[in-house]
């Protein structure tokens, strides 16, 4: 499978679909708020939900599916990842600009905003990717 884009004016309604599921539950393998997320399956009912775009429930494939970008050059909308169990792109998250990103953090969680900053996730960051076109 080769990359997805989708159209760049939809950064707006990723971020607020994500916003929207701040404080849903952490559960391992989970893909809807009912059951509980966990940190791929937030990312596939963002995009699935908010835009229609079916994403593997999988940190890794979605990485592969994306471009990269500098963490610089992160916008809304873009997804950041992190090395957390050892191997590359074992997390991921939604950036919602400011250094900050949306994600789904472990076990006895719940969907928060931390920020690219903090030493835990700065020691552990994969890079910016992103499935938004580019204008």
């Amino acid at each position: 499978m080769s990359t997805i884009q989708v159209p760049s004016e939809d950064r707006q309604e990723v971020v607020l679909y994500a916003l929207s599921l701040l404080d849903v539950n952490y559960q391992f393998g989970g893909a809807n708020p009912e059951a509980g997320l966990d940190c791929s399956g937030l990312v596939y009912f963002i995009y699935k939900n908010a835009l229609g775009v079916k994403l593997p429930h999988n940190a890794a494939e979605i990485a592969r599916l994306s471009r990269p970008v500098e963490r610089q050059n992160l916008q809304a909308g873009d997804l950041v990842f992190f090395n957390t169990l050892g191997r590359p792109y074992s997390h991921v998250g939604v950036y919602i600009g400011d250094n900050k990103f949306v994600h789904a953090p472990s076990s006895k969680g719940h969907i928060k905003v931390e920020s690219l900053n903090s030493p835990w996730f700065a020691a552990r960051f994969e890079g910016g990717r992103s499935l938004m076109a580019t204008n």
